[in-house]
């Protein structure tokens, strides 16, 4: 059992094929599944979920753990998270958020209201349809931070990209009111999904 969990990789595949051997008995205790629009909703809303875990997991860790605690540790042991924690917390991070975003879209047009959603059902007055619209309108607010705002300023706030002292300080606050904007938006954004998955 060590020798699984002392390795990310062998741990992920396990719990691969415990996802998988679940899938199975559940599909013959129910005597089978269609392989219809309903099934491919379900995983592509397991994928969502799986996804839409990793981003806001992470930016929740940037905003509860990471941010408040880089003061607390000293000068020669900073250089640990900006050359090698952060730039892989945000490789997950980014693309996470790409990918909840779009099996989000593919969620929304497999079940049938990507566009009453997306205009926020103001013409068919859909209550469940106004909530999940809220909620991914926020999610592409957000999505469009980390791509757009968070990731370029970090990029110069953490030396990838070179630039002057000045611009660097700029850039590292800019990321981290942005990081902050996103950790304001993602309490209404769950609200939203949550409330139209299980209120109407």
């Amino acid at each position: 059992m060590n020798n699984l969990l002392s390795s990310l990789s062998k741990t992920i595949h396990v719990s691969v094929i415990i996802a998988i051997l679940l899938f199975v008995g559940l599909f013959y205790q129910n005597d089978g599944f269609a392989f219809d629009r309903l099934f491919w909703s379900w995983i592509t809303r397991y994928i969502h979920v799986l996804v839409g875990i990793m981003w806001i997991g992470l930016l929740w860790y940037f905003n509860f753990v990471q941010i408040p605690n880089m003061s607390k540790i000293p000068d020669e042991q900073k250089p640990a998270i900006g050359k090698v924690i952060a730039p892989a917390a945000l490789f997950y991070f980014r693309w996470a958020a790409a990918f909840t975003i779009l099996s989000g879209l593919i969620l929304a047009g497999l079940n049938g209201y990507l566009h009453d959603a997306m205009t926020l059902s103001f013409g068919s007055g859909i209550p469940k349809h106004t909530a999940i619209g809220i909620g991914m309108w926020l999610g592409i607010i957000m999505a469009f931070n980390v791509w757009f705002v968070i990731w370029p300023n970090q990029k110069r706030a953490l030396g990838i990209v070179e630039c002057d002292p000045d611009l660097k300080a700029k850039s590292a606050k800019t990321a981290m009111l942005f990081s902050r904007t996103n950790t304001l938006l993602s309490l209404p954004m769950l609200l939203s999904m949550v409330a139209a998955q299980n209120l109407y």
